[in-house]
């Protein structure tokens, strides 16, 4: 599509009708805030995918619902196919027209191809750059115009696989518009095109080329490459034909007609040593047409002013001259003729001379005759392209010119590189902003695309340039992408956003990284290639999670879970690098349930047990070292280890560590052995050796557990004897005997009063004793309220006798066992600890 000629809805106008301006008011500012323009958003249907071409937050990709998905894509009319074998077409120059130079010595090679042709034969035209391809290619392709039902379809190779040609061949003769059909759609589409397609600049042969023509059996083809391409394949079909230079005759009758006027002996000599020189290429000639132009210009000088007058429009090689003395221009040299790029663009026009190092630096494309007058600088730099196209220093490839044969290469050696790095730049600067102007379309983008491209990748090694904005390429890949997307042009797509993934790594910025992660799975996955998809999306997620992109990382999630749907392959359960893992916390126990190795048993409650369910099983807390760093040892044991003497021994064992406490029993009945406790017996941790008990309270404070231990050596003065007195269970830790005071072992003992809650005392002959309260525990001694637990019956105690037993089982004599739940009181409040079987 022409840039120069802008359809009605762009610029709020319609054909080449000029807008009226609008009055201005004296008294109204216009620098007031304009209303933002939206971001440009296109949603297209490929394959069975919605997808919503975003370039804000990335493109959103859903299965296509029903009712949007496209009919049957219909026929294009005739007056629709010639509008698009238009748009195909470069675009005329501006300036005086050109006059058109014969098709010369051609005969047999244009009937060798029609001939081909209508017999339904695809053909390969081979020849050297220069020798004339497209110009063969044009005059064959309209004595074709009716061979074939669908007619004749242009299509360019230059840079284009095999995919793109088929799809470029879909949307030439179908009408579906934003709709890119899935493979399977596509070949059962242009099987049923039969046309004549005229393809210039391939790229490929081999098996690229067999799956071209196996996916349009129906179309005959004539090809047109030059012979460093790869050939056909032996089964393909293809003939070729090979395209020669002219002869000595041909050439110089080319000459005269690019010159214009009959050679002279002297000039016709110069043309037969070029002839020798160049092969015979018609290039040559038509670039040594356009030197003997500029020599007749020169040889002008001011004679043909001074009789013709300034504003006569006359050509000066019409201008009868008789050369006087020191006027004669000397005909160029061989050397000159056979390279005659720089001596021709030396006489050219600042503009022209300025539009050649900008398609130096971007690879021989030239820029879009619209965007010269922004590029160069001045307001009539776009009529350069006519003076270049009239030099033959350009030549048309598809809708656009590039640099002709051999043009860059004579070029650089001229020094026409010096500055190609800020032409780069400019270039790149310029594409950027009218990119991502709303006003420009998706298909305008696409005719320049090349231009474009070739900036982009020029622009990504200067990246690592310090002095250069690495933020440039980044930027044009972000607004070149989506209108390549939008535009169906995924070639193109792919390749602005791998430039752009690049720029934005060697800028080190995330958040464009994402972008360009994200819209490379999207592409991967409408293109079938599902493992690159996930791989691209995973990539998008982690960054966007990094950056606490809640939309981006929304819209990634969805698109890999498509993917997901289609490989049939679950995602992960493993979080991804976009969730936090959550830390190990050393409170955390690692070990297997209930701490006891393999070797041990389980302990599991009897049957028969009675418990006491509390309302809140108090948490568990890590076991509490001393100020070396070493375990509690027996002090934290005995937080949790009631003492017991059934059998002789208390079991301890965590990790391979058995801690037996013996205790001897002079079957006394108030001995503490006929009583075993029913909390759980201590185990040892496996990160410090500690045993698994509530942590010592550092005799300060409280650990909110419900434990009791000896506080009362007896009268022997060593605790863990038989003559000890039985502990009360308090819920909060006992503190040490520095803190509470506690008696001597020698002090008198005396009975403990029964609690306000109507708690039992244990079983025995006499009541226990236990050390004289502390300060603190007479002070917060006060009756809880509230219900408590009815008390299990126990069969070996007499009704109506109190017991205060707290252990799981009763003596280890022929008498049944005795179980009861842990139901004490401490003198401030009661709590009921955690049930245990004690074997």
């Amino acid at each position: 599509m022409d840039p120069n000629h802008t359809g009605p809805e762009e610029y709020g106008h319609g054909g080449d009708t000029p807008r009226q301006r609008p009055p201005r008011e004296s008294l109204t500012s216009d620098l007031g805030q304009h209303t933002p323009v939206p971001a440009r958003t296109v949603q297209l249907v490929s394959g069975d995918f919605l997808l919503t071409v975003n370039p804000v937050d990335g493109s959103e990709i859903e299965p296509c619902p029903p009712a949007e998905r496209p009919a049957r894509p219909g026929r294009l009319t005739e007056s629709e196919r010639a509008e698009v074998e238009r748009a195909a077409a470069p675009p005329l120059p501006p300036g005086p027209a050109q006059p058109a130079l014969p098709l010369l010595a051609r005969q047999d090679e244009r009937e060798s191809l029609v001939r081909l042709l209508a017999r339904g034969r695809s053909v390969r035209l081979v020849g050297p750059g220069g020798s004339g391809r497209t110009r063969l290619l044009d005059v064959v392709a309209e004595d074709c115009a009716d061979l074939a039902p669908d007619g004749v379809v242009r299509l360019n190779g230059h840079r284009r696989t095999a995919d793109d040609l088929v799809h470029d061949l879909f949307h030439a003769v179908f009408d579906a518009p934003l709709h890119r059909p899935d493979r399977d759609e596509l070949l059962e589409s242009v099987r049923e095109i039969g046309a004549v397609v005229v393809l210039d600049d391939l790229e490929f042969g081999g098996a690229a080329l067999d799956e071209l023509l196996d996916a349009t059996p129906e179309c005959a083809f004539l090809f047109a490459a030059t012979p460093d391409v790869a050939d056909p394949s032996a089964d393909a079909g293809v003939e070729d034909v090979e395209l020669s230079g002219l002869d000595r005759a041909a050439g110089l009758d080319l000459l005269g007609h690019a010159v214009g006027r009959t050679l002279t002996d002297e000039e016709a000599t110069w043309a037969g040593d070029l002839w020798f020189e160049s092969e015979g290429l018609p290039l040559r000639f038509v670039q040594a047409g356009a030197l003997l132009r500029q020599r007749d210009r020169l040889r002008a000088g001011t004679s043909a002013v001074d009789e013709f007058g300034v504003f006569e429009d006359v050509r000066p090689d019409e201008a009868p001259y008789d050369p006087a003395d020191g006027d004669e221009v000397p005909l160029p040299s061989l050397g000159e003729a056979a390279a005659p790029a720089p001596l021709l663009a030396s006489r050219l026009s600042a503009s022209a001379r300025a539009t050649l190092r900008f398609a130096v630096a971007l690879g021989g494309e030239v820029p879009h005759q619209a965007h010269l007058p922004a590029l160069v600088g001045d307001t009539h730099a776009d009529a350069a392209l006519g003076e270049l196209v009239s030099c033959g220093l350009v030549s048309p490839v598809g809708a656009r010119y590039r640099l002709a044969a051999g043009v860059p290469a004579q070029l650089e050696a001229a020094g026409y590189t010096d500055d190609a790095d800020a032409r780069i730049r400019e270039a790149a600067q310029h594409y950027a902003w009218w990119t991502g102007h709303p006003s420009v379309t998706p298909e305008r983008v696409c005719a320049e695309s090349d231009a474009v491209l070739a900036a982009l990748a020029a622009l990504s090694p200067l990246a690592a340039d310090p002095a250069d904005e690495p933020s440039t390429a980044a930027r044009l890949a972000r607004t070149a992408a989506p209108a390549f997307a939008a535009g169906l042009h995924w070639s193109a797509w792919e390749r602005a956003l791998r430039a752009g993934a690049e720029a934005a790594r060697i800028a080190g910025d995330v958040g464009e990284q994402a972008y360009f992660h994200h819209e490379l799975g999207i592409h991967a996955l409408c293109a079938g290639q599902l493992d690159r998809a996930r791989a691209e999306l995973e990539a998008s997620i982690g960054l966007r999670g990094a950056l606490a992109d809640k939309r981006g990382t929304v819209a990634g999630r969805r698109a890999l879970a498509l993917v997901a749907d289609r490989s049939g392959v679950p995602l992960a359960i493993a979080p991804t690098a976009a969730e936090e893992v959550p830390e190990a916390h050393v409170e955390e126990s690692a070990s297997p349930p209930r701490g006891v190795p393999m070797a041990f048993p389980d302990l599991q409650p009897p049957a028969d047990t009675g418990l006491v369910v509390p309302g809140v099983v108090p948490a568990a807390t890590v076991p509490q070292r001393t100020k070396d760093g070493v375990p509690g040892g027996l002090k934290g044991l005995a937080k949790r280890n009631l003492v017991a003497a059934g059998a002789g021994a208390l079991l301890v064992a965590v990790l391979g560590t058995v801690v037996t406490l013996g205790a001897t029993s002079d079957n006394d009945p108030a001995s503490p052995s006929e009583n075993v406790g029913v909390n759980p017996s201590a185990s040892q941790g496996l990160d410090d050796g500690s045993l698994d008990a509530d942590p010592a309270a550092g005799n300060k404070g409280d650990t909110g557990k419900a434990t009791s231990r000896p506080t009362d050596p007896g009268p022997d003065g060593t605790l863990g004897t038989a003559d000890d007195p039985t502990p009360t269970a308090t819920e909060s830790d006992e503190p040490s005997d520095e803190e509470t005071g506690s008696k001597e072992p020698d002090e008198p003992d005396e009975p403990d009063e029964p609690t306000p809650s109507g708690t039992k005392p244990t079983q025995s002959q006499k009541p226990p004793t236990s050390p004289s309260p502390s300060p603190t525990e007479t002070e917060t001694e006060e009756p809880t309220e509230g219900p408590t637990d009815p008390e299990p019956t126990d069969p070996t105690t007499t009704p109506g006798e109190p017991s205060t037993s707290n252990s799981a089982s009763g003596p280890v004599s022929s008498a049944p066992m005795e179980t009861s739940a842990s139901a004490t009181q401490s003198t401030d409040q009661a709590s009921p600890e955690e049930p245990e079987t004690m074997i």
